[in-house]
């Protein structure tokens, strides 16, 4: 009798036949697959490229043995991102002891050796190299923004009524993974209604900062300074101007007194400032009155790869900006902070808050801090809906990333670990049963 398995921690499927099988030099999987029940070949070889297969014959004493690896040539399996509950406080990018120990090193090797110049962002002025990047990660967003509007038309998006977890389909997934009011009530199952663009993107607000060298905020202050996205506010520093939030700019360093006090040098002296080269062309969202969804297949495709690049171009830029401009989080809610160091509010409401008194515990922020990539479960095949037995073959991806995907874009490289390509999706519960 024939058997078979699904090695999914190697992408591997392995046949073999008992005693008593005639062996046949040429294997068709079309034969094979009925009386193995291993549907997800058809998964592998949509997925896996390029699809080879490997044939070993063995002929050990009474039996015959044939077996059949299928690899991949992408890595596989990688792990989500972990999920943190609102009682733990986010880990230091860098921990502590290395922070410690890199700088008793900088100062044992500064000993006797001249001041190294300080960068342009702390003593108050603008990187020139960094100022296009700033303007391209600023019309991305943009773009970014007015391209998923009209995907919406033509993609289906469910998002939960109680908790922040989103699905790209045209029904939610069966998974009990509710956090949100009553879910013990209801037993942990969503209830989907329609998508916009704000489940997709999360929207992280930051305080703007006339002058980022200017003194911390205070919390009497929290309500007369204007809140806005935070990748905005950092293209902002970064040298995007824009008129309805204006920045201070100055041409000569900052004059530092003290490591908390400075004045600003006298400018009067500078001629006048020879005419720049025009700024890039700042890009404004549609409104949704006014959005046109793709009418064809290209256009569908087309779009989708053009948001993929946007949302690389923005993530790739801010985090390029990010290490010359400072970002601070909070370490125990999502509150961002672009400047040197974060404000003096006292609104975090997070676990154990009376203990800070509502103060935010800052720390280094990464990119996904700043642009949080909302996960959703990865659908092999929309026609067919998630099961519930299934949910260890599926794979997860960013949301943007699924969207994309689903109109028809090719998958990018660096999200095939986590959306699990690679592994072979059985038909029902019994034969998951059979998967190693």
């Amino acid at each position: 009798m024939a058997c078979g398995s699904i090695n999914s921690q190697f992408g591997a499927v392995v046949l073999w036949h008992g005693k008593g099988q005639s062996i046949s030099s040429n294997l068709e999987l079309s034969k094979c697959k009925p009386q193995l029940r291993l549907s997800s070949l058809d998964s592998l070889r949509q997925y896996c490229s390029p699809f080879t297969l490997q044939f070993k014959f063995k002929v050990p004493s009474q039996n015959f043995v044939r077996s059949v690896v299928i690899k991949c040539d992408h890595p596989q399996n990688a792990d989500f991102p972990r999920y943190y509950s609102k009682k733990e406080k986010k880990p230091f990018p860098v921990p502590i002891v290395e922070l410690r120990r890199a700088a008793r090193k900088r100062f044992k090797d500064s000993r006797g050796q001249p001041k190294k110049p300080l960068p342009p962002p702390k003593i108050g002025l603008l990187v020139k190299s960094l100022i296009p990047l700033a303007y391209t990660v600023y019309n991305a967003r943009i773009t970014l923004i007015n391209n998923l509007r009209k995907l919406l038309k033509v993609v289906p998006v469910q998002a939960c009524k109680w908790c922040n977890e989103i699905h790209v389909g045209p029904v939610g997934h069966p998974f009990k993974s509710c956090r949100g009011s009553s879910a013990s009530v209801r037993n942990g199952v969503h209830e989907w209604t329609k998508a916009v663009v704000d489940d997709i993107i999360v929207p992280v607000e930051a305080y703007h900062l006339y002058d980022r060298l200017q003194k911390r905020i205070t919390h009497a202050e929290r309500f007369s300074i204007p809140r806005i996205p935070a990748v905005v506010e950092l293209c902002i520093q970064g040298g995007v101007d824009l008129p309805e939030y204006p920045t201070k700019r100055r041409r000569k360093p900052i004059i530092r007194i003290s490591k908390s006090e400075f004045v600003d040098a006298d400018e009067s002296e500078l001629p006048d400032p020879d005419p720049e080269d025009p700024s890039p062309p700042l890009l404004t969202e549609i409104p949704d009155t006014e959005i046109i969804p793709p009418s064809t297949a290209e256009e569908t495709v087309a779009l989708a790869e053009e948001t993929l690049k946007a949302w690389e171009e923005m993530r790739g830029g801010a985090n390029k900006l990010m290490k010359m401009y400072q970002v601070r989080v909070c370490g125990y809610c999502p509150e961002v902070h672009v400047g040197p160091s974060g404000h003096k509010a006292q609104v975090c409401g997070a676990h154990k808050h009376q203990q800070r008194n509502g103060q935010h515990g800052w720390q280094t922020a990464v990119l996904d801090d700043l642009i949080p990539p909302r996960y959703v479960w990865h659908v092999p095949d929309v026609s067919v809906p998630l099961s519930r037995e299934l949910r260890t073959f599926y794979g997860q991806a960013p949301a943007v990333v699924e969207i994309c995907v689903q109109a028809g874009a090719a998958v990018p490289e660096q999200y095939k670990p986590t959306m699990r390509l690679d592994i072979g999706i059985p038909k029902n519960a019994r034969e998951a049963e059979m998967a190693v």
